[in-house]
C-alpha cells in the first residue's frame, strides 16, 4: 500500500489528522511549504475531485489579504495560485494507492482512515 501525506508540520489540524488516522505502514510525508506540490499530483488531486476549486482553500490568511473573493477566478486561475503557494493548497492531502482524500471534514478523515486499515 503506498501511502503519501501533504501537509504542513506546522498545521495543528494536519497533525491531529495523522494521528487519528493511526497509520503502521510506512508513510512519505511531503512538507508542502519546502518541497512545492507538483502539477503532476495537483492534477491527480484535481482528477479526483473534478475541480481545482475543490482542492483550493478559501480559509488562507493569503486568500482575504489578495481579496480573492472579489475575483471572478477561473479554473485555471485555481491552479495557477496553489501552484505558486502553498497555503492555497486545502489539507492535508492523503493518497492511498489510487484513492485521494482532500481537507480535514470528518466524513474525509474517516473514509481515509478507512482506506489505510480497510476495516
Amino acid at each position: 500500500m503506498m501511502i503519501k501525506i501533504f501537509h504542513l508540520p506546522s498545521c495543528s489540524t494536519c497533525q491531529r489528522i495523522i494521528k487519528e488516522l493511526e497509520i503502521q505502514q510506512d508513510v512519505t510525508f511531503q512538507d508542502i511549504k519546502t518541497t512545492p506540490i507538483s502539477e503532476a499530483d495537483l492534477d491527480k488531486m484535481k482528477a479526483s475531485v473534478g475541480s481545482y476549486e475543490a482542492v483550493f482553500s478559501k480559509r488562507a490568511m493569503k486568500y482575504k489579504s489578495m481579496d480573492l473573493k472579489n475575483k471572478n477566478l477561473k479554473e485555471l486561475d485555481y491552479k495557477r495560485l496553489i501552484l505558486e503557494e502553498y497555503t492555497f493548497l486545502k489539507r492535508p492531502v492523503i493518497f492511498v494507492d489510487n484513492q485521494v482524500f482532500i481537507g480535514n471534514a470528518k466524513s474525509v478523515v474517516a473514509a481515509a482512515k478507512m482506506a489505510i486499515h480497510g476495516a
